[in-house]
């Protein structure tokens, strides 16, 4: 379990609004691994994001089906710096016709 394997298992998390992954959206913003433990520090599109608990979970347990060996998972949302559609990847912006 390292950092690119987690963010490869987050790819399979989507936002249900625009149908994109979180990854590919810009929306995590780091990951951390640490023996038992992954962190993963994310944001919404926007701060009112109606969907926030369900991505989060979403991610959660993504990420506790996925390894296993993770007897924690922390998620934990944040504002700093905002989100912006400059964080996406091309693959987004090319799926959302940017």
């Amino acid at each position: 379990m390292d950092e690119e394997r987690v963010r490869d298992a987050l790819r399979f998390v989507t936002d249900p609004e625009v149908g994109v992954n979180i990854v590919d959206l810009g929306l995590v913003y780091d990951v951390a691994v640490n023996s038992d433990t992954v962190d993963i520090k994310m944001t919404m599109t926007s701060p009112t994001c109606p969907l926030h608990a369900v991505i989060t979970r979403n991610a959660e347990n993504t990420i506790r089906a996925k390894f296993h060996a993770a007897r924690y998972v922390n998620v934990e949302l944040v504002w700093d710096p905002i989100w912006t559609p400059t964080m996406m990847s091309q693959k987004a912006k090319q799926t959302l016709g940017w």
